[in-house]
């Protein structure tokens, strides 16, 4: 094949993937997450009342980037690393901290110094506290992204009204990814 045929193949290999859908950046918008996930009790609608979803593809997936949870009668929290390589990471900011003046570098240190009490502090799940912001740091293999939300009010295992703002979002299409991946699997099982 020659170098102008394969430029030709490649270019109508990329176009005939359609554009997948990325959310708005930067649009403040307000979402009502209820009931806490893990206290729907016969009502048990899996992620449609208690999660966020940022395209209507991730709603088609199933694969939201927050859920809203705690057992009945435990305390509330925030889930973001949900299943299979997801590993997405939610900072709690603190409180009376505007969602407009988080940007993409305050996200990571509030105060922008160098001290070791500046940094966030990133964990799979974060408790829900009113009055909060909160900075997610979407990481998988099909999407990555940086999204913050201030906790509006809060109703105990009921509900969590927030206010949030897509700071980055991509989509990704790896080419080539190495096999094996297990949530279980340590180094060790490797050593000889």
């Amino acid at each position: 094949m020659t170098m102008i045929g394969a430029l030709l193949l490649s270019s109508a290999l990329a176009t005939a993937l359609p554009a997948p859908e990325v959310p708005a950046l930067y649009r403040i918008q307000e979402v009502a997450l209820s009931p806490s996930y893990s206290c729907q009790g016969d009502n048990f609608n899996g992620y449609r009342g208690p999660a966020l979803f940022l395209t209507a593809e991730s709603r088609r997936r199933n694969a939201p980037v927050l859920v809203f949870n705690g057992a009945c009668g435990s305390e509330d929290e925030f889930d973001v690393a949900l299943a299979g390589d997801d590993m997405s990471l939610i900072a709690d900011l603190g409180e009376n901290v505007p969602l407009q003046k988080v940007d993409a570098a305050r996200a990571f240190n509030l105060l922008r110094v160098h001290r070791d009490d500046a940094y966030s502090s990133f964990r799979q799940v974060a408790r829900a506290v009113a009055g909060h912001t909160y900075a997610i740091l979407l990481n998988s293999s099909e999407r990555r992204g940086l999204i913050v939300f201030h906790v509006v009010s809060l109703a105990h295992n009921a509900s969590a009204s927030i206010r949030y703002a897509v700071l980055s979002y991509e989509v990704l299409r790896p080419e080539v990814i190495a096999e094996g991946f297990s949530w279980e699997r340590s180094a060790a099982a490797c050593a000889e």
